[in-house]
Protein backbone atom coordinates (compact mmCIF):
# COMPACT_ATOMS: atom_id res chain seq x y z
CA UNK A 1 0.00 0.00 0.00
CA UNK A 2 1.62 3.27 -0.53
CA UNK A 3 2.88 5.41 2.15
CA UNK A 4 0.57 8.60 2.85
CA UNK A 5 1.94 11.60 1.75
CA UNK A 6 3.48 12.97 5.67
CA UNK A 7 3.21 16.67 6.74
CA UNK A 8 5.17 18.71 9.18
CA UNK A 9 3.09 20.59 11.26
CA UNK A 10 5.45 23.48 13.22
CA UNK A 11 3.20 25.21 15.78
CA UNK A 12 3.92 25.96 19.83
CA UNK A 13 -0.24 26.56 20.33
CA UNK A 14 -1.43 23.10 21.18
CA UNK A 15 -5.38 24.09 20.15
CA UNK A 16 -3.70 25.31 16.73
CA UNK A 17 -1.55 22.19 16.17
CA UNK A 18 -4.37 19.94 17.46
CA UNK A 19 -6.67 21.67 14.95
CA UNK A 20 -4.28 21.53 11.83
CA UNK A 21 -3.72 18.22 12.56
CA UNK A 22 -6.94 16.69 12.73
CA UNK A 23 -7.73 18.61 9.34
CA UNK A 24 -4.83 17.38 7.41
CA UNK A 25 -5.60 13.50 9.03
CA UNK A 26 -8.86 13.90 8.06
CA UNK A 27 -7.83 14.95 4.35
CA UNK A 28 -5.47 11.58 4.39
CA UNK A 29 -2.18 12.74 5.32
CA UNK A 30 0.22 11.45 7.90
CA UNK A 31 1.15 14.28 10.36
CA UNK A 32 3.65 15.04 12.85
CA UNK A 33 3.82 17.71 14.84
CA UNK A 34 6.51 19.98 16.32
CA UNK A 35 5.95 22.32 19.00
CA UNK A 36 9.47 24.50 18.97
CA UNK A 37 11.77 25.10 16.07
CA UNK A 38 14.63 22.61 17.44
CA UNK A 39 12.22 20.00 16.95
CA UNK A 40 11.19 21.26 13.26
CA UNK A 41 14.86 20.84 12.27
CA UNK A 42 15.24 17.08 13.95
CA UNK A 43 12.38 16.25 12.13
CA UNK A 44 12.83 17.28 9.13
CA UNK A 45 16.49 15.74 8.75
CA UNK A 46 14.74 12.52 9.65
CA UNK A 47 14.46 9.86 7.16
CA UNK A 48 12.57 10.01 5.17
CA UNK A 49 12.00 13.39 5.87
CA UNK A 50 7.87 15.10 5.40
CA UNK A 51 6.80 16.59 1.96
CA UNK A 52 6.27 19.36 3.54
CA UNK A 53 6.00 21.93 6.50
CA UNK A 54 3.38 23.91 7.93
CA UNK A 55 5.15 26.27 10.13
CA UNK A 56 4.71 28.83 11.93
CA UNK A 57 6.65 31.84 12.40
CA UNK A 58 6.68 32.86 15.98
CA UNK A 59 8.37 30.13 17.26
CA UNK A 60 10.65 29.11 20.94
CA UNK A 61 13.66 28.23 20.39
CA UNK A 62 14.14 28.72 16.78
CA UNK A 63 11.61 31.32 15.06
CA UNK A 64 10.26 29.97 11.11
CA UNK A 65 11.99 31.99 9.07
CA UNK A 66 15.26 30.38 10.90
CA UNK A 67 13.85 26.86 10.14
CA UNK A 68 12.58 27.73 6.91
CA UNK A 69 16.13 29.65 5.88
CA UNK A 70 17.52 25.75 7.36
CA UNK A 71 15.45 23.64 5.86
CA UNK A 72 16.12 25.05 2.60
CA UNK A 73 19.97 24.66 2.79
CA UNK A 74 19.28 21.08 3.22
CA UNK A 75 15.95 19.64 1.92
CA UNK A 76 13.58 20.16 -0.96
CA UNK A 77 10.87 20.32 1.07
CA UNK A 78 7.82 22.04 0.74
CA UNK A 79 7.17 25.12 3.52
CA UNK A 80 3.57 26.79 3.83
CA UNK A 81 4.51 29.70 6.27
CA UNK A 82 1.73 30.57 8.81
CA UNK A 83 1.48 33.70 11.02
CA UNK A 84 -0.40 36.35 12.27
CA UNK A 85 2.01 38.95 11.03
CA UNK A 86 0.11 39.81 7.41
CA UNK A 87 2.17 42.93 5.95
CA UNK A 88 3.44 42.41 2.41
CA UNK A 89 7.38 42.95 3.31
CA UNK A 90 6.26 39.66 5.89
CA UNK A 91 5.28 37.90 3.11
CA UNK A 92 7.70 38.79 0.96
CA UNK A 93 10.40 37.62 3.67
CA UNK A 94 8.97 34.88 3.73
CA UNK A 95 9.17 33.91 0.38
CA UNK A 96 12.51 35.42 -0.12
CA UNK A 97 13.65 32.30 2.08
CA UNK A 98 11.96 29.85 -0.41
CA UNK A 99 8.61 29.48 1.00
CA UNK A 100 5.96 28.14 -0.80
CA UNK A 101 3.06 29.88 0.40
CA UNK A 102 2.31 32.14 2.92
CA UNK A 103 -1.32 31.71 5.25
CA UNK A 104 -2.01 34.36 7.76
CA UNK A 105 -3.94 33.96 11.05
CA UNK A 106 -6.80 33.91 11.39
CA UNK A 107 -7.55 31.21 9.15
CA UNK A 108 -9.92 28.56 7.69
CA UNK A 109 -8.31 24.67 8.51
CA UNK A 110 -10.39 23.62 5.66
CA UNK A 111 -8.49 26.93 3.26
CA UNK A 112 -5.12 25.50 5.05
CA UNK A 113 -5.80 21.92 3.78
CA UNK A 114 -6.44 23.16 0.13
CA UNK A 115 -3.24 25.25 -0.08
CA UNK A 116 -1.80 21.88 0.99
CA UNK A 117 -2.96 20.03 -1.82
CA UNK A 118 -2.12 23.02 -4.09
CA UNK A 119 1.60 23.03 -3.45
CA UNK A 120 1.68 19.56 -3.07
CA UNK A 121 0.19 19.18 -6.85
CA UNK A 122 2.14 21.82 -8.24
CA UNK A 123 5.02 19.50 -7.28
CA UNK A 124 4.15 16.77 -8.69
CA UNK A 125 3.23 13.29 -7.03
CA UNK A 126 5.76 12.04 -4.72
CA UNK A 127 6.32 8.05 -4.81
CA UNK A 128 7.17 7.83 -1.04
CA UNK A 129 5.16 10.45 0.35
CA UNK A 130 8.46 11.89 1.66
CA UNK A 131 10.61 15.04 0.63
CA UNK A 132 13.90 14.86 -1.49
CA UNK A 133 17.37 15.40 0.49
CA UNK A 134 19.51 17.47 -0.94
CA UNK A 135 22.56 16.56 0.74
CA UNK A 136 24.42 14.58 -2.29
CA UNK A 137 21.23 13.08 -3.60
CA UNK A 138 20.76 12.45 -7.07
CA UNK A 139 17.27 11.57 -6.91
CA UNK A 140 14.74 13.97 -8.73
CA UNK A 141 13.18 16.44 -6.76
CA UNK A 142 9.01 15.31 -6.80
CA UNK A 143 7.70 16.61 -10.43
CA UNK A 144 10.32 18.97 -11.11
CA UNK A 145 10.38 17.57 -14.72
CA UNK A 146 7.73 15.34 -15.10
CA UNK A 147 5.78 18.11 -16.88
CA UNK A 148 8.85 18.91 -19.26
CA UNK A 149 10.90 15.93 -19.75
CA UNK A 150 14.31 15.08 -18.46
CA UNK A 151 16.01 16.19 -21.33
CA UNK A 152 19.23 18.98 -20.36
CA UNK A 153 18.48 22.08 -21.42
CA UNK A 154 21.10 24.56 -22.24
CA UNK A 155 20.98 28.74 -23.66
CA UNK A 156 24.40 30.39 -23.78
CA UNK A 157 26.30 29.42 -20.55
CA UNK A 158 23.51 28.04 -18.63
CA UNK A 159 22.78 24.26 -18.52
CA UNK A 160 20.04 23.15 -16.72
CA UNK A 161 19.34 19.52 -15.54
CA UNK A 162 15.86 18.51 -14.34
CA UNK A 163 16.42 15.35 -13.67
CA UNK A 164 18.76 16.12 -11.24
CA UNK A 165 17.56 19.64 -10.38
CA UNK A 166 20.98 20.93 -11.00
CA UNK A 167 22.03 24.50 -12.71
CA UNK A 168 25.25 25.49 -13.97
CA UNK A 169 25.97 28.67 -14.98
CA UNK A 170 29.72 29.41 -16.84
CA UNK A 171 30.92 26.29 -15.49
CA UNK A 172 29.76 27.14 -11.81
CA UNK A 173 27.09 25.14 -10.29
CA UNK A 174 24.20 27.01 -8.95
CA UNK A 175 21.92 26.30 -5.71
CA UNK A 176 18.21 27.33 -6.70
CA UNK A 177 15.29 26.77 -4.21
CA UNK A 178 12.81 24.85 -6.27
CA UNK A 179 10.54 27.65 -7.21
CA UNK A 180 13.98 29.51 -8.84
CA UNK A 181 14.64 26.40 -10.04
CA UNK A 182 11.25 26.34 -11.80
CA UNK A 183 10.89 30.05 -12.83
CA UNK A 184 14.27 29.41 -14.67
CA UNK A 185 13.47 26.10 -16.22
CA UNK A 186 9.98 27.92 -17.78
CA UNK A 187 12.29 30.81 -19.16
CA UNK A 188 14.68 28.31 -20.72
CA UNK A 189 12.35 26.50 -22.43
CA UNK A 190 11.28 29.66 -24.58
CA UNK A 191 14.88 31.67 -24.30
CA UNK A 192 14.20 34.83 -25.85
CA UNK A 193 10.30 34.90 -25.32
CA UNK A 194 8.61 37.41 -22.82
CA UNK A 195 6.58 36.25 -20.33
CA UNK A 196 4.14 38.36 -18.29
CA UNK A 197 4.26 37.19 -14.08
CA UNK A 198 1.07 35.65 -14.47
CA UNK A 199 1.98 34.13 -17.75
CA UNK A 200 5.41 32.80 -16.02
CA UNK A 201 3.87 31.73 -12.99
CA UNK A 202 1.67 29.37 -14.85
CA UNK A 203 4.47 28.28 -17.02
CA UNK A 204 6.58 27.37 -13.61
CA UNK A 205 3.86 26.36 -11.24
CA UNK A 206 0.73 25.63 -13.28
CA UNK A 207 -2.10 27.51 -13.91
CA UNK A 208 -3.66 26.92 -10.38
CA UNK A 209 -0.64 28.97 -8.86
CA UNK A 210 -2.73 31.82 -6.75
CA UNK A 211 0.75 33.90 -6.08
CA UNK A 212 0.83 37.54 -6.71
CA UNK A 213 2.92 39.55 -9.24
CA UNK A 214 5.26 40.66 -6.49
CA UNK A 215 6.03 37.17 -5.31
CA UNK A 216 6.91 36.47 -8.75
CA UNK A 217 9.16 39.50 -8.53
CA UNK A 218 10.73 38.81 -4.99
CA UNK A 219 11.90 34.87 -6.62
CA UNK A 220 13.23 36.32 -9.73
CA UNK A 221 15.42 38.81 -7.31
CA UNK A 222 16.44 35.87 -5.70
CA UNK A 223 17.49 33.41 -8.63
CA UNK A 224 18.96 36.75 -10.20
CA UNK A 225 21.67 37.15 -7.03
CA UNK A 226 22.51 33.64 -7.78
CA UNK A 227 22.84 33.27 -11.32
CA UNK A 228 23.79 36.99 -12.62
CA UNK A 229 27.40 38.75 -12.12
CA UNK A 230 25.84 41.89 -11.71
CA UNK A 231 22.14 40.98 -10.28
CA UNK A 232 22.08 44.84 -10.38
CA UNK A 233 22.59 44.72 -13.92
CA UNK A 234 21.24 41.33 -14.80
CA UNK A 235 21.85 40.21 -18.27
CA UNK A 236 20.38 36.50 -18.40
CA UNK A 237 17.08 37.33 -16.57
CA UNK A 238 15.87 40.34 -18.33
CA UNK A 239 13.35 43.07 -17.19
CA UNK A 240 10.89 43.88 -20.23
CA UNK A 241 9.21 46.90 -18.49
CA UNK A 242 5.61 47.53 -18.18
CA UNK A 243 5.93 43.40 -19.44
CA UNK A 244 7.55 40.78 -17.45
CA UNK A 245 10.90 39.14 -18.10
CA UNK A 246 12.87 36.86 -20.58
CA UNK A 247 15.71 34.70 -20.88
CA UNK A 248 18.35 36.28 -22.78
CA UNK A 249 18.93 34.51 -25.78
CA UNK A 250 22.67 35.08 -25.87
CA UNK A 251 24.27 34.66 -22.58
CA UNK A 252 27.42 33.48 -23.08
CA UNK A 253 29.22 36.03 -21.39
CA UNK A 254 27.64 36.24 -18.10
Amino acid sequence: MKAKTRIMVVEDDPKTASLVRLYLEHAGYDVVVAPNGREALRLAAAEPPPALAVLDVMLPQVDGLQVCREIRLGSDMAVILLTARSTEEDRLEGLDLGADDYVTKPFSPRELVARVRAVLRRRGPSGDGAGTRLDGDPRRRPGAASDHGDATLRAGSIEIDPARHAVRVADRTVELTPREFDLLHALARRPGRVFSREDLAAAAFGPDYEGSGRTIDAHIKNLRSKIESDPADPSIVVTVYGVGYRLAERVDDA
